[in-house]
């Protein structure tokens, strides 16, 4: 498959999500980050995920505008803060982030961690009207150890549909995928090059060299072959473009083999707050 034949078809679907996506954890210079998204779409991409905490809704809403894709082909994410996780703050917020977004509704709703103001009951009490009401597709947690999942699971009257966690070669969450696999639940990877730290791994330098393709591309595709989506971060068109080369990339049992039995451990992303 060469560059030049990627299109949109070529990126799997999990249960309708793409399971290609870009992030934009960190990017929130107004231009970049709104030419990000457009640059991302106009080359093929169909998943954006962001946040209320990342400060970058309004410039995420103007690169879906200027992109030459219609709203409706693209599966739009974002995560209400633990500040905001009330059942009153739920509603208030997310009407906020529809409004800056410039949408309607989104396809994709997380609480972003089970922290500071979550309440299963209540807070999902807010995500099921928010879906009742149409101004949500899908709900999704973020964060959430196998414990919290269970919670969640019993507290939603809706299915949950994914849960966003970090996860990458040096952080393999085998425990959380099947806690997630067990109740159905799509699993999204954020921070999948661990923060660029995959660039530093002698295993994925190795099957990189072997394939003729870079180290991100190697992450992302051994988490395509777990079932995971992935949504690196990228601002500049050569990673955007980067990232999106890898649906090219198939691995064989060899390099899945190796990095599955990659020892070392890097969690990226650990505040005070977090539930492990």
């Amino acid at each position: 498959m060469s560059e030049q034949s990627l299109t949109t078809e070529d990126v799997p679907l999990a249960n309708g999500m793409p399971m290609l996506g870009l992030g934009t954890w960190q990017n929130d210079e107004p231009e970049d980050c709104a030419r990000a998204v457009e640059t991302a779409l106009n080359m093929g991409y169909r998943h954006i995920d962001t946040a209320q905490i990342y400060g970058n809704e309004e410039f995420v809403g103007e690169g879906i505008e200027n992109a030459t894709v219609p709203r409706e082909d693209i599966f739009l994410a974002t995560k209400v803060w633990i500040d905001n996780l009330s059942y009153d703050e739920v509603l208030a917020t997310t009407e906020e982030s529809l409004e800056k977004l410039g949408v309607e509704s989104v396809d994709l709703l997380y609480v972003h961690w089970p922290a500071r103001e979550y309440d299963p009951e209540e807070t999902f009490r807010a995500f099921n009207e928010l879906y009742d009401e149409g101004k949500i597709d899908r709900i999704g947690i973020s964060n959430f150890e196998p414990e919290q999942i269970e919670t969640a699971v019993k507290s939603a009257d809706v299915p949950i549909f994914a849960n966003q966690v970090e996860l990458h070669p040096l952080l393999q969450q085998e425990d959380l995928r099947a806690a997630c696999e067990e109740h159905d639940i799509e699993v999204v990877a954020y921070s999948p090059l661990a923060r660029g730290t995959v660039f530093e791994v002698p295993e994925l330098e190795a099957i990189a060299e072997k394939h003729g393709v870079s180290e991100a591309q190697v992450s992302l595709a051994w988490l395509r072959e777990k079932g995971v989506t992935a949504i690196p971060k990228a601002t500049g068109e050569d990673h955007i473009r980067d990232n999106w080369q890898s649906l090219r990339v198939e691995l064989d049992a060899e390099d899945i083999d190796r990095i599955d039995n990659i020892e070392r451990t890097d969690r990226r992303v650990d505040p005070d707050f977090a539930p492990w």
